[in-house]
């Protein structure tokens, strides 16, 4: 595995610069990268609806099933695509629930550790810690929509960074390869 990457360390700077390009362009345009989100996952939608009932059509059994998906997929992709505010709400509430629950089953876990387990605190603090940004996010939609998308812009740049700094190994890796 490790020769296929070091052979192809170029592709994976590139993939390093364009991930910080895209935490850059989070952090800068965090309206702009919310809108692209909701119309990203509204042709998604679509494209996997349409798929869906393409497959049903195909299908002796379970058809039925198949298609009432697919067409499910392509509402939700036009909905997305006709109304993305109400689209770029509607998954901040489900980040949010979904955080919530990930944080309190985190707890429960951290609490359910026998008292010598190590992570038994960082089990609770970031349950704790998924909780309130669940809170937080159910509080205030607006402002917790574009919190979140300038941390996962944060994120990209860091982990741009990394991917870059890896390519600069794996190119090292590539010339001792090719000097054997």
């Amino acid at each position: 595995m490790f020769v296929l990457l070091a052979k192809n360390w170029g592709w994976v700077l590139a993939r390093g610069i364009f991930t910080i390009i895209f935490g850059a362009m989070a952090i800068f345009w965090p309206d702009i990268t919310i809108l692209a989100f909701v119309i990203l996952f509204g042709a998604y939608a679509i494209v996997d609806g349409v798929t869906g009932i393409v497959m049903g059509m195909r299908r002796d059994s379970g058809r039925g099933f198949l298609i009432f998906m697919g067409i499910l997929g392509v509402i939700a992709g036009l909905i997305a695509l006709l109304w993305p505010g109400i689209t770029a709400v509607a998954l901040l509430w489900v980040i949010a629930i979904w955080a919530i629950v990930i944080g309190v089953a985190s707890i429960v876990s951290g609490f359910g550790l026998s008292r010598d387990a190590g992570g038994r605190w960082l089990f609770i603090l970031t349950g704790l810690a998924a909780v309130i940004l669940g809170i937080v996010l159910l509080a205030k939609p607006g402002e917790g929509a574009v919190a979140l998308v300038v941390t996962i812009g944060f994120f990209a740049i860091i982990w741009g960074l990394l991917t870059v700094f890896t390519s600069i190994r794996l190119r090292r890796l590539s010339k001792e390869l090719d000097a054997r």
